[in-house]
């Protein structure tokens, strides 16, 4: 029985003491006092959404796999995200998009020498969610998709190349908004609030060891001199983050 409604009980008429009704009230307001504390003392509930479907990364990946790659790294955890576009054609077919991305992983462990494919993620016009690089979907995976912030980030690359006028499919950016709500809620942070960010690169838009102050939800351009994930893309941020915040639960 709750501590209040005892020594509410405790107070009832047919007692002999005098001071009885006065100790009762203190009794009945300590006893509130300590509920409150308990209530404010409760972490508030954190934002989680739901893990979308994520194709695994032997479907585009194959027989391919490096001999030589180094172990995963990883951080303690995931406060942001960047989206890119991959500047590759738009007019694929969906079915097509597991060669699309093994085409891209043989350019940046071929010619950029690279360990892995960079991108935590890549997501399909069609809306489908690829593993990128290795390491865990769950796991706060260090990426190699923004130069200076990889670290506690993740990088989401749209297939494709999203310039001023390019119609950005709204499969591609729901899938987006949903991912980075699931990656962001691990952390409970808002995809719609500002983190801080320490640079460990001077390529950088910021030197080495500048702490920034970036969005949670950011576009490639945020942090590092260049026009990706393409205007077209960079202006539906605004409502990818209010999709993410509200799949977390977030009603304001």
């Amino acid at each position: 029985m709750p501590p209040v409604l005892l020594l509410v009980l405790g107070c009832l008429p047919g007692l002999a003491a005098v001071l009885a009704p006065a100790l009762c009230a203190r009794g009945i307001e300590a006893a509130v006092a300590e509920s409150a504390r308990s209530v404010a003392a409760r972490p508030a509930a954190p934002h989680r959404a739901a893990r979308p479907p994520v194709v695994p990364r032997s479907v585009w990946l194959g027989d391919d796999t490096r001999q030589d790659r180094p172990p995963p790294r990883y951080d303690d955890r995931v406060v942001a995200v960047f989206v890119h576009h991959t500047d590759s054609p738009n007019g694929y077919d969906c079915a097509d998009a597991p060669r699309i991305i093994r085409h891209l992983y043989a350019g940046q462990t071929g010619s950029r020498d690279w360990d892995d494919i960079g991108y935590n993620f890549l997501v399909d016009r069609c809306g489908t969610i690829y593993e990128g690089r290795a390491g865990g979907v769950d796991r706060p995976v260090t990426g190699a998709h923004t130069q200076g912030f990889n670290h506690r980030t993740t990088g989401i690359a749209a297939l494709g190349t999203f310039t001023a006028g390019v119609p950005v499919p709204k499969a591609m950016t729901d899938a987006i908004a949903a991912l980075a709500a699931w990656k962001l809620g691990l952390s409970d942070t808002d995809p719609r609030a500002r983190v801080r960010l320490t640079s460990s690169n001077s390529h950088s838009r910021y030197a080495e060891g500048t702490t920034a102050l970036l969005p949670a939800l950011a576009g490639h351009n945020d942090a590092y001199m260049t026009s990706c994930p393409g205007a077209a893309l960079t202006a539906r941020l605004p409502e990818i983050r209010q999709l993410a915040a509200r799949l977390q639960g977030r009603s304001r």
